[in-house]
């Protein structure tokens, strides 16, 4: 379902535009965007800091038109270059993509072997657009479940992204959001029984601090493709607050004016976080 085939395109990556170059007073400017649809003025905290996606219906996209399920996936490329790009124009800073998740696991070999090539292609080849648009990459989920080579990969790719500032993409790759929780827990577990750790200081923001999102603000926004309105174990923590839009469109098709539309219901929210 969450695969990183979304930002491939007939076995190549379309590279984003150079959003870098984007003037600063546009991406920061304190006056109206979109003709006054998408609100960024001084002080105004509607535009949110981080939008997360999952990304559905790549598959059931190819099969409407009698293509193979990977026809989708790379498809989806365009779509993740149109967001990622819209997302920095607006100033938005953290962009999570639900990549491919640890059930993804489960599926055939053949389709997990195409997504493993896919991701090495993007690691390998694309490094040098994520610098020159200004992009920082991380990665969250269980690393230890991927091949070796990727595993390296990932780790090169975010040494050399780790300074840029432009806006922050974040793959959740072998990723779950249970699984991240029993991963912090453990890791608290451990420090109480070596005696480092006492049972009484275990708080929210102790545990905040051992998810592979330590550091990352909490989604603002989440925006779900496809018609599908759950959260298949994704961000169950980072999400307690996370305001939620569901499209009927299929993330190949997902464009940025409806990403602009969703974040216009967004501004409409009243976000109280339990209070009046």
């Amino acid at each position: 379902m969450f695969d990183l085939g979304n930002m491939f395109f007939k076995n190549t990556i379309i590279p984003m535009s150079d959003i870098s170059s984007i003037p600063n007073g546009f991406r920061n400017m304190n006056s109206k965007i979109l003709e006054g649809q998408i609100s960024k003025d001084k002080g105004d905290t509607t535009v949110p800091v981080h939008v997360a996606f999952i990304m559905d219906g790549n598959g059931r996209w190819a099969k409407a038109k009698g293509l193979p399920t990977i026809a989708g996936h790379r498809a989806g490329a365009e779509t993740g270059r149109r967001i990622t790009e819209r997302a920095a124009q607006l100033g938005i800073k953290y962009l999570t993509l639900y990549t491919f998740s640890s059930e993804n696991w489960l599926r055939q070999k053949s389709w997990i072997d195409d997504l493993m090539g896919l991701i090495r292609w993007y690691l390998k080849n694309e490094l040098k657009s994520l610098m020159k648009n200004g992009v920082r990459l991380r990665v969250i989920g269980q690393r230890d479940l991927l091949p070796p080579d990727i595993q390296t990969l990932i780790e090169q790719a975010e040494e050399q992204t780790q300074n840029n500032t432009t806006i922050t993409v974040i793959l959740a790759l072998s990723y779950g959001a249970r699984q991240e929780l029993t991963h912090a827990m453990k890791s608290i577990a451990h420090k109480i029984a070596e005696g480092t750790l006492h049972a009484e200081d275990v708080t929210p923001a102790l545990i905040e601090q051992n998810l592979y999102t330590a550091g990352i603000p909490d989604p603002d926004l989440l925006i779900r493709t496809s018609g599908e309105q759950r959260l298949s174990n994704y961000l169950l923590w980072q999400m307690a607050y996370t305001e939620f839009v569901f499209s009927p469109t299929f993330w190949p098709d997902f464009t940025a004016d409806e990403f602009d539309q969703a974040l216009q219901t967004y501004q409409h929210r009243q976000r109280r976080y339990g209070l009046l």
